[in-house]
């Protein structure tokens, strides 16, 4: 199938994890598996704003500068971040320097730290489904993604649309939209 690659493990995997060694862990080990926790969830959050109009193998290689940044994604500690840790991060060459993303990471830190960030995200995934059978079959968007935006909005989130959303989603096992003849087993 052509939505598939076979590793060198001979293991198939969605096309896209056999594209890179960095894609081929994170798709094996982390990606649809499920995330539970608010400062997990808000790195994940986060990480995904970030990735909006980038390849997410540019975040991925820069997630530990990530999580040097910005305090391991501590809400409370990134909630108290202030002007000169904006410039700080603006200066940090290890990561993705867009002052709308860092000031919306920043933000989005304040808003969480006065929600059950894991309650209200997990309360938006859909019921489990069957496996994609192709690429084609994934959804960028869903009504689900589109709800959870919505409901992030509302509280003061920013740089959280639909499609982001739904990215988050399948980042942490909300839904799982590895393809059907993908090795990687059914984890929620």
């Amino acid at each position: 199938m052509a939505d598939l690659a076979l590793g060198t493990d001979g293991r198939a995997r969605c096309s896209w994890g056999g594209s890179t060694p960095d894609y081929a862990v994170y798709h094996d080990e982390e990606w649809g598996r499920p995330v539970r926790g608010d400062d997990a969830l808000f790195e994940r959050l986060t990480l995904e704003a970030f990735q909006s109009g980038l390849s997410w193998i540019t975040i991925l290689r820069k997630r530990e500068a990530f999580r040097a940044a910005f305090a391991g994604f501590s809400i409370a500690t990134v909630a108290e971040f202030t002007e000169a840790d904006a410039v700080r991060l603006m200066a940090d060459t290890g990561i993705v320097r867009n002052r709308m993303k860092i000031d919306a990471a920043l933000h989005n830190a304040r808003v969480a730290a006065g929600v059950e960030l894991t309650e209200l995200l997990w309360s938006f995934a859909p019921p489990e489904r069957p496996r994609p059978l192709t690429r084609a079959d994934v959804p960028a968007v869903t009504a689900e993604s589109t709800a959870m935006a919505k409901a992030l909005k509302k509280r003061g989130f920013k740089f959280v649309g639909p499609t982001t959303a739904y990215a988050l989603m399948q980042a942490t096992g909300m839904v799982d939209d590895h393809l059907t003849e993908c090795w990687v087993p059914v984890m929620r």
